[in-house]
């Protein structure tokens, strides 16, 4: 019987929880883990903004609205939400490329952030879009 290792966050650290009202994690277990099956990536937690909401749905993604179906609640401002990495990384680029406003890329809990996204996004850029530091 094999023992899982624990995970760690991008400042090298335990993974922490990112949310569980509402239950966050491709696995709906309130962490952002790495997993085979998830194609979204959802490796990065970040607090929803009401700028953030409404740029991802305009994109074609509606966290909004919820679907009991796929086990999602709807998201609001505040919320904690592992999110698709190259949702977050369209935001970044969408404030530089069309000036939006900067609340549109959503502040990253970096202790609850995976190190698997250290592989698209430098630990610097996370940083300056820390929750906490904005």
């Amino acid at each position: 019987m094999s023992e899982s290792i624990p995970e760690t966050n991008v400042l090298g650290g335990e993974l922490e929880p990112c949310g569980t009202d509402p239950t966050t994690g491709f696995e709906r277990d309130g962490c952002c883990h790495t997993h085979p099956d998830d194609r979204g990536r959802h490796e990065l937690c970040a607090v929803m903004t009401a700028a953030f909401l409404s740029f991802s749905r305009e994109r074609g993604n509606d966290l909004v609205t919820p679907r009991p179906d796929l086990q999602f609640p709807g998201l609001e401002a505040g919320d904690r939400w592992c999110l698709c990495l190259g949702r977050w990384v369209e935001a970044l680029e969408a404030t530089r490329e069309q000036r939006l406003p900067e609340t549109t890329v959503p502040p990253v809990v970096l202790e609850a952030t995976n190190e698997a996204v250290l592989g698209a996004v430098e630990l610097e850029t996370l940083e300056a879009h820390a929750y906490g530091n904005l």
